[in-house]
């Protein structure tokens, strides 16, 4: 059942950022939004580590700042899996992804929901 609320959450998310910053990210519809959110559980499961594995030196130098940048290509990456979900550049899904880690963590504090 926590996968479901997860998936759920973030689904209603990047609806909402879509509809408040539509010149930043495009969702065709809640089909896409429920696609989008599986696509990114999985890439932030399988590719993430990986990805903060090969440039630990460099996020070690920024002092953890490179990590958006690991966000950022994450949700860019996912723009390029799914149809129907768009995001304008790199400072685009860089700020898409700000937002959505933002506001998954107050949904989930309000929700009494662990990460």
């Amino acid at each position: 059942m926590n996968i479901l609320f997860r998936i759920l959450v973030t689904s209603i998310l990047v609806m909402v950022i879509t509809y408040f910053f539509p010149s930043i990210a495009y969702v065709d519809g809640y089909k896409s939004a429920i696609i989008v959110a599986i696509v990114l559980g999985l890439l932030n499961l399988f590719v993430k580590p990986v990805l903060v594995l090969f440039t630990l030196p460099v996020t070690i130098f920024t002092l953890g700042f490179f990590l958006l940048v690991i966000n950022a290509a994450i949700i860019a990456l996912c723009t390029k899996l799914v149809d129907g979900f768009k995001v304008d550049g790199f400072l685009g899904a860089l700020f898409f992804s700000i937002i959505l880690s933002i506001s998954q963590s107050l949904v989930y504090k309000l929700t009494g929901e662990s990460e």
